[in-house]
C-alpha cells in the first residue's frame, strides 16, 4: 500500500540532507505532496511538485510504479536518492527513461551583487518593456506552451498572488521572455527561467533573472536555482551564483 502522508515530520528524516527547495515545500506543507510505504513507520517516500518527483529511503518498486491520479502530464523528472532508486525507475519505465545529468547551484544568500543586478534589470532595450507578473500577465503566460511552467504551479491568479513572484519581459504586448517562481517554499522561491525561441540571445533572460533576484531580495526570500543544462549553469554564474555540483535525473516520457 501507498499513503499520502500528511504528517510531515514522519518522513522527514528520509531526506535528510538534501539541499533541494521542492523537497523543502513539499515537508513543509507549503505546496506539493508527499507519499510513503507506511504512515507511522515509512521506510521509503517520494515527494511530488509539478514535474519533479524525489525518491528517498528503502528503494520501493511500488511508489516508482504508483502515479498520482491527477498527475496526467507525460514528462515527469525523476530523481533517485541512489543507484538503486534509479536502477528501479529505469527497470519500471524502460525505454521511455532517460538518464540525464542536472547541475545544483549553490545556495548562498550573500553571493548577490545588487548594484550589478540593478545595473542587468535596466539594461533592456527601449523596443521591450519589464514589467513584475500581475493578474493579466499570468494569464498570458498560461496562453502559450513556452511560456506556462512559469505560473503553472499556481492553479489560479489568486495562488500565485499568495506565493508566486516574477518578471516578464513584454514586446509588442506579447511575453518574450520571463523569469518566475516554479515553487515556493517557507524562506525563498525555486526560479523557472525560459526565453520564446525567436528572441533568445538577446540578454532577456538576464534582466528577467535579475529583476525576479533583487524582488526575492526585497522581501526576504531566497531565489534558489538549479540549473538543467550548462547554459543555465553559465547565467546562473552572470547572476552571481555559483555551481554546486552534477547530479544524475532520470526523464520519463510516457508516451
Amino acid at each position: 500500500m501507498i499513503y499520502e502522508i500528511t504528517d510531515t515530520r514522519k518522513v522527514s528524516p528520509l531526506f535528510d540532507g538534501w539541499d533541494e527547495t521542492l523537497i523543502w515545500s513539499c515537508l513543509q506543507g507549503v505546496m506539493g505532496t508527499i507519499y510513503a510505504d507506511d504512515c507511522d513507520h515509512p521506510a521509503a517516500a517520494m515527494t511530488v511538485l509539478g514535474d519533479f518527483t524525489f525518491f528517498a529511503g528503502n528503494p520501493s518498486m511500488d511508489l516508482v510504479e504508483m502515479l498520482p491520479a491527477w498527475r496526467t502530464q507525460d514528462f515527469m523528472i525523476m530523481v533517485p536518492q541512489n543507484d538503486r532508486w534509479k536502477e528501479l525507475i529505469l527497470q519500471c519505465y524502460g525505454e521511455k527513461a532517460s538518464i540525464v545529468s542536472r547541475y545544483a547551484i549553490k545556495k548562498e544568500p550573500l553571493c548577490f551583487d545588487r548594484n550589478k543586478l540593478a545595473r542587468a534589470a535596466a539594461s533592456l532595450p527601449e523596443a521591450y518593456t519589464l514589467s513584475l507578473i500581475d493578474e493579466r500577465l499570468y494569464h498570458l503566460c498560461k496562453a502559450e506552451a513556452w511560456s506556462a511552467d512559469l505560473v503553472a504551479q499556481f492553479p489560479t491568479y489568486d495562488d500565485y498572488r499568495k506565493l508566486g513572484l516574477g518578471a516578464v519581459v513584454c514586446r509588442d504586448g506579447r511575453i518574450v521572455s520571463g523569469a518566475s517562481s516554479y515553487s515556493r517554499y517557507r524562506d525563498g522561491i525555486e526560479i523557472e527561467i525560459d526565453t520564446r525561441k525567436d528572441f533568445r540571445r538577446k540578454g532577456l533572460a538576464y534582466v528577467c533573472g535579475a529583476k525576479l533576484i533583487l524582488e526575492c531580495l526585497e522581501r526576504n526570500l531566497y531565489p534558489s536555482w538549479d540549473a538543467q543544462n550548462k547554459a543555465s549553469v553559465a547565467l546562473a554564474e552572470k547572476l552571481g551564483y555559483h555551481y554546486s555540483h552534477t547530479y544524475t535525473a532520470v526523464e520519463v516520457r510516457r508516451n
